[in-house]
């Protein structure tokens, strides 16, 4: 990617810069990481092969999972390996590149969650509707919508950022490429577009979250007219997604949607919303809900069954 810049690579300064604790995080960091690509494809591959788990849902909560793996994916591999090696360099278009992937696969996530409190919405508030509300083709339409608003997000920032002149210094205080520690080191007055990031941020991040909370405002309304049973089981569902979006939004609003004066305070929230909310996500989900923790019973029974065979 062409622009005025002298820096053709970037210095990522990490979480910390003492040894000992850069060991400390390797060690950890790497278990967490193996946590969330083995957790979130259980999952995947349970929803994928399960004859019980074909509601809009679980089609949902397999995209999401997916998602996670790619957004971890990102940063964490680059994180992990850096706190390893002295040289934390990434070139100029590896930085851009990681930036696309973080804004991408972050508001891809969001546009889910909130099509997911749209799902439970119209299974709780709407059950007589939900099957001719919640098609196969609709479900479709609304994950390609997801993942074209993930799209155009991520754009609009990249190429915010990626224009900007960069003559030095090249230090990134962060364990990531991200929009706020760039805008501080450009070459320019970034006031202008360090506003249109915040604005696009914001307006995903409140619209989104606005929607959230009217969806379950309602929810849990209407969830006074039901029988006690239905009630437990609806509030099961959706007290898992519930904290998976405080767990998610909370770090990313906090972040993206003012501008940012503390890179340090940034970097430490930013390991909420890049590694521990992907970790947590696949214990929320199956540890509350005793379909898919039968649908993984039942998975690994049946291949067990066939090593057996073998």
């Amino acid at each position: 990617m062409e622009n005025a810049s002298s820096v053709k690579e970037f210095i990522l300064l990490g979480l910390s810069e003492n040894q000992v604790i850069q060991k400390i995080c390797f060690v950890m960091f790497l278990f967490f990481y193996m946590i969330i690509m083995s957790g979130n494809l259980l999952i995947v591959v349970t929803v994928m092969s399960s004859q019980h788990l074909k509601s809009p849902m679980y089609f949902f909560l397999s995209y999401l999972s997916f998602v996670d793996i790619c957004y971890s994916s990102v940063t964490a591999p680059k994180m992990i390996a850096d706190f390893l090696i002295e040289n934390k360099t990434i070139s100029f278009v590896g930085c851009i590149m990681q930036l696309f992937g973080v804004h991408f696969f972050g508001c891809t996530e969001i546009f889910i969650l909130t099509v997911m409190a749209y799902d439970r919405y119209t299974a709780i508030c709407r059950p007589l509707h939900y099957t001719t509300l919640m098609t196969r083709r609709t479900c479709d339409q609304m994950l390609i919508c997801s993942w074209v608003g993930g799209f155009v997000h991520s754009m609009v920032q990249t190429l915010l950022t990626s224009f900007l002149p960069f003559c030095g210094p090249n230090k990134i205080d962060h364990f990531f490429c991200d929009v706020h520690p760039l805008l501080q080191l450009a070459c320019t007055d970034t006031y202008a577009v360090g506003i249109l990031v915040v604005a696009n941020s914001g307006m995903i991040a409140l619209s989104c979250f606005f929607i959230l909370v009217v969806s379950y405002i309602v929810i849990l309304v209407s969830l006074r007219r039901q029988t006690s049973e239905g009630r437990h089981k609806a509030l099961s569902t959706c007290g898992s997604h519930i904290t998976v979006v405080i767990l998610f939004f909370g770090p990313c609003t906090f972040s993206y949607i003012r501008p940012s004066s503390n890179l340090s305070e940034d970097k430490s929230v930013a390991v909420f919303y890049t590694v521990i909310t992907p970790m947590l996500n696949p214990l929320i989900y199956t540890l509350r809900n005793e379909e898919v923790k039968s649908a993984i019973k039942k998975l690994w029974s049946k291949e067990a069954g066939h090593e057996k065979g073998d």
